[in-house]
């Protein structure tokens, strides 16, 4: 596998010779700077690449170009942003990266409720409480209706939680959960994730998957004949938020994608901690089911708790059977060069590292530390180097 490291641009703390001394050999990055679903231009996608190419770095994989509001509703500008989108590939293609890695979320991106959660190691790690998230949707947004989302025993839990929250806390939830978190495609004011919300009043999931269907009908086509790859990432967590349908959270999610836009160039990003999160997710049947078209991979893990709260664990601890994974996906990489696949090389990155040892003291973007991200790349490596050596037939 391809090790690859996430990295946010020249003001990332964590530098591309950080990740030349992890021993990764290919970057995952994105024009962060530019968000709001405008077409990326070519010019500064050279530039991005330049920067990564004079470390000595390859650019593996795009991570994310930003798909605007009005596709997944499908209403107002859509075909501008869908012709913009279209463009940004013919950048991206146009500068040798063959890889996008991509998500459908409607409004909220990934999203946490604690950004620095103690551990018992004494580091730290992001955390997602239901109780703490429910708090900030009944009595913080005060959301409409939104006590139709939970049950009554989630209600009183989530109001007793809320009574004894500082003004503090409070304000730290909201900003965790509404300001956006690194690679979020926008961040917002109370005032305008309310409106944005309403927005999706009475959009079901059915017509979620609709939307997102449509698009692909469109950009994927442009993406085979630039000869690059499509990877949608899944929901995370994997379940709605705020009421709002998520279409990207089951192994049936994924194959009614793939049957509607049936081509390799419409794939996945396997997120082993995303997928991980519901217990009715099979790994391991999902890799099998879904190899051919698997373009990318994070390697991460959670612990899931009873009830349905989840924290980032050690990318080799947790509720995931991710040495089965790796496994599997090393197997799907011999079967492709067996096949004689450009391709057969997966690219896989350590993903939401803890915070650990000097990351403690110093601003780091939050699941993107260099200690934790380090720890975890050793760990997947020799993972990786047990099993060619103990399974010969999984090797180069």
């Amino acid at each position: 596998m391809k090790e690859t490291w996430r990295w946010f641009g020249p003001q990332d703390p964590v530098s591309l010779d950080h990740v030349k001394q992890a021993g990764a050999s290919g970057v995952v990055s994105a024009l962060h700077h530019i968000y709001r679903g405008e077409a990326w231009p070519a010019e500064e996608v050279l530039k991005r690449k330049a920067e990564i190419e004079a470390a000595g770095l390859a650019w593996s994989v795009v991570e994310s170009i930003p798909i605007h509001n009005s596709i997944k509703l499908q209403t107002g500008p859509v075909r501008q942003f869908t012709d913009a989108w279209k463009d940004s590939l013919a950048a991206v293609a146009r500068a040798g990266v063959k890889i996008v890695c991509y998500n459908f979320m409607p409004v909220v991106d990934w999203t946490r409720t604690d950004l620095r959660w103690r551990l018992p190691s004494t580091g730290y790690a992001l955390r997602f409480d239901v109780t703490d998230f429910a708090a900030y949707d009944l009595f913080i947004l005060q959301r409409p209706d939104s006590e139709k989302d939970y049950s009554a025993d989630r209600i009183a839990s989530a109001r007793a939680r809320y009574e004894v929250m500082s003004e503090n806390r409070r304000d730290e939830l909201e900003r965790t959960i509404i300001a956006g978190l690194p690679g979020a495609e926008a961040s917002y004011n109370r005032a305008d994730f309310k409106k944005l919300l309403a927005q999706y009043s009475g959009v079901t999931s059915a017509d979620l998957r609709s939307h997102l269907i449509a698009f692909l009908c469109e950009v994927t086509p442009v993406a085979e004949e630039l000869g690059l790859r499509l990877a949608i990432h899944p929901d995370d967590p994997p379940h709605s938020l705020f009421g709002l349908p998520r279409v990207v959270s089951t192994a049936e999610d994924i194959r009614a994608t793939f049957k509607a836009v049936d081509t390799p160039a419409n794939g996945l990003t396997l997120c082993v901690g995303s997928f991980g999160v519901r217990a009715d997710n099979d790994l391991l049947a999902m890799v099998s089911e879904f190899a051919p078209r698997i373009h990318f991979v994070h390697l991460r893990q959670v612990q899931r708790e009873p009830d349905g709260s989840f924290y980032e664990s050690e990318h080799l601890r947790g509720s995931s059977d991710i040495v089965g994974v790796i496994c599997a996906l090393l197997r799907e990489e011999s079967r492709r060069r067996f096949e004689g696949r450009e391709d057969h090389e997966i690219p896989m990155r350590p993903d939401h590292g803890h915070v650990l040892a000097d990351d403690v003291s110093r601003a780091v973007n939050p699941g993107y530390s260099l200690v934790g991200r380090l720890k975890g790349l050793a760990e997947l490596r020799g993972v990786i180097a047990g099993l060619k050596f103990g399974i010969p037939e999984l090797a180069d």
